[in-house]
């Protein structure tokens, strides 16, 4: 089932760059404040588990979103517009440690996590407690980068849980791409300079880069609607990642690799052609350990292959949405 190849159709209803400062304006913030519903549970350890999610009166089917790291679902509000606007009932959460849910470190600023399972069990909380509670019919899986991986541990721990998923630039492998024991060498020296978290080394608080200096995307108004949203609320800010964070990837992402032949539900994976945060070479041989796995290059593409410029966006919410409608 490895193609690069869809049913291409111009049905789809999706935001333009061209009429997106004045439409974020008098469309999609609106829709958030009379749409909507926002709220919190806890996960594991009793950390706050910030969430949101909009019902669709006539839902043609429902899809749960798992975002990139230092990502919160504020940063994904046209998406979750564009796809209720094509009939999806949509649910998103901000993984533990980033976005409105609950920082585990005294500097808020720190990217960090114990284990990404401890992503995987807060997931299975809001699926049990507020995604399936409010669909009718078994949801789809859209992920992007860091969410990728957590979304692929998530169906490699819960097979039935999802019919499809869809993966935008999988974090299933970073970069730089150093040897896995290169990787866990510098690794064993962070922990050994190291007794409590503390920032692998290179990695800062939060800095609000400009347009001309970023890696993730082409387009400019996405990009300055992502970074006024952080300015406007400071509690969204997440810098670089712990030592801590590094070895649960790494983990991760291993075992992601290892276990990519059990993989049983159906899968599409975009990846971006021009990317510089994950690892495409490392990500591709994922891929192609799975069993049921179409696979799509958008070619000159960066890593924020959702709030791209739209000649990269349109082609990779298409192929979403046609491998979602697809029998």
């Amino acid at each position: 089932m490895k193609n690069n190849s869809e049913a291409w159709n111009n049905e789809f209803l999706m935001s333009t760059e061209s009429e997106l400062s004045t439409q974020y304006l008098t469309h999609i913030k609106p829709f958030w404040q009379q749409r909507v519903s926002q709220g919190s549970l806890l996960g594991i350890d009793d950390i706050t588990i910030a969430y949101a999610y909009v019902l669709h009166p006539q839902a043609i089917g429902s899809i749960v979103i798992s975002s990139g790291r230092i990502e919160s679902y504020i940063k994904y509000k046209e998406l979750v517009y564009d796809l209720y606007q094509n009939g999806y009932s949509v649910f998103i959460h901000d993984h533990r440690g980033q976005g409105l849910s609950g920082r585990m470190t005294d500097n808020p600023h720190m990217g960090y996590v114990n284990d990404f399972a401890d992503y995987v069990s807060d997931f299975k909380v809001f699926m049990d407690e507020i995604v399936l509670p409010n669909c009718k019919a078994q949801p789809t899986l859209l992920c992007h980068s860091m969410g990728g991986a957590i979304g692929a541990l998530m169906v490699l721990s819960y097979p039935k849980l999802f019919a499809k998923v869809a993966f935008s630039a999988p974090m299933f492998g970073i970069k730089p791409a150093l040897p896995s024991w290169l990787t866990s060498f510098l690794i064993k020296c962070h922990f050994a300079f190291n007794q409590q978290v503390a920032y692998f080394a290179g990695q800062l608080d939060y800095v609000n880069l400009d347009f001309a200096h970023n890696e993730l995307t082409h387009s400019e108004i996405r990009y300055q609607i992502f970074r006024q949203e952080y300015t406007d609320c400071p509690q969204l800010q997440l810098g670089g990642v712990t030592g801590n964070w590094l070895r649960a990837a790494a983990q991760a992402m291993d075992d992601i690799e290892r276990q990519a032949h059990t993989f049983s539900i159906p899968a599409l994976v975009v990846q971006a052609g021009a990317d510089t945060v994950v690892d495409n070479k490392r990500q591709r041989r994922v891929v192609d350990n799975m069993a049921k796995v179409s696979f799509k290059i958008i070619a000159g593409a960066k890593h924020e292959l959702l709030a791209e410029q739209d000649r990269y966006r349109q082609p990779c919410l298409k192929a979403v949405l046609n491998f979602f409608r697809a029998e």
